[in-house]
């Protein structure tokens, strides 16, 4: 599997490269936000919710099977399992509905969990269970910051962590960069171009942080 992090919450997830390979991605943004809307081909898209920086699947190429509510799917192979949380604290009455997601694709579990907005529930975490990677944002301001991400952390106990969702070069959202996030973790990150990973090499024991470059 091969993860490349598109900026804010998009990611490129792929099974290998190549006419043959497969190419999942998540939240595609629009270019308001600052940064260059991503514009490649996808098989399949996820949007965790309908904000301008979350939705734009019309900027990528191809023909891509949607994704934007909650159920089971299976496309291409690719297990898909999609949930319902919030974009806030207060069910939704600040910011909506968010959509989570668990993706099986090359025997990995990946979750991300869109703009979540608050501690997971008994059920959201049993719809989460056997993550592997885990794309979690950590802004802060429009999901939850590093601290409740550090203790959604806790709850999931994935095996690999993602940060996404926080401030970048030319990013135009007024959210944390991810210096707060580590430390508040404190788990020495490796920095990666993208991460490329079979099941065999998840780590078995201690959690790994690995900051993805934009």
């Amino acid at each position: 599997m091969i993860i490349t992090w598109q900026g804010h919450s998009c990611f490129k997830i792929q099974d290998k490269v190549g006419p043959d390979g497969l190419t999942l991605v998540t939240d595609p943004y629009d270019k308001k936000v600052g940064l260059k809307a991503p514009n490649f081909e996808a098989d399949i898209v996820s949007v965790s919710h309908d904000h301008f920086d979350h939705n734009n699947v019309s900027s990528l190429r191809g023909n891509p099977f949607v994704i934007d509510r909650a159920g089971e799917y299976d496309v291409k192979g690719v297990l898909v399992e999609g949930a319902d949380s919030y974009h806030d604290e207060k069910e939704g009455k600040e910011r909506g509905k968010n959509i989570m997601y668990r993706f099986l694709l090359d025997e990995i579990n990946v979750s991300h969990l869109g703009d979540l907005g608050h501690p997971l529930s008994n059920g959201q975490l049993e719809k989460l269970a056997g993550t592997d990677i885990l794309l979690i944002p950590v802004g802060g301001n429009y999901t939850i910051d590093a601290k409740q991400a550090v203790s959604v952390i806790s709850q999931i106990q994935p095996r690999i962590i993602i940060p996404m969702h926080y401030k970048t070069k030319d990013l135009k959202v007024d959210i944390d960069g991810v210096d707060k996030f580590i430390k508040e973790l404190g788990i020495k990150p490796t920095e990666e171009e993208k991460l490329k990973i079979n099941k065999k090499d998840l780590p078995s024991e201690d959690m790994e942080l690995v900051i993805l470059k934009y």
